[in-house]
């Protein structure tokens, strides 16, 4: 099974977030939402910063990156 990490993206600074071995890249997209849902939580003021949670493959490519607030406030 591959191995993915989770990174949060903050302008140009990456955090790393941990890592997991997971089935599949869908299984590691529905934990970045969650781990970015999670985050807008934890840390209110990253929303609408543009902020988002990266996941790179075992290679260090990067394979998917939600945003941690895509839905704009009004």
């Amino acid at each position: 099974m591959p191995y993915y990490s989770f990174d949060l993206v903050i302008g140009e600074e990456y955090q790393n977030q941990g890592g997991l071995i997971l089935e599949n890249l869908e299984l590691a997209a529905d934990r970045a939402v969650q781990l970015a849902s999670e985050l807008t939580v934890v840390r209110p003021e990253l929303r609408a910063k543009g902020c988002a949670v990266r996941v790179t493959s075992a290679e260090n490519a990067e394979v998917y990156r939600p945003l941690l607030d895509p839905m704009p406030h009004r």
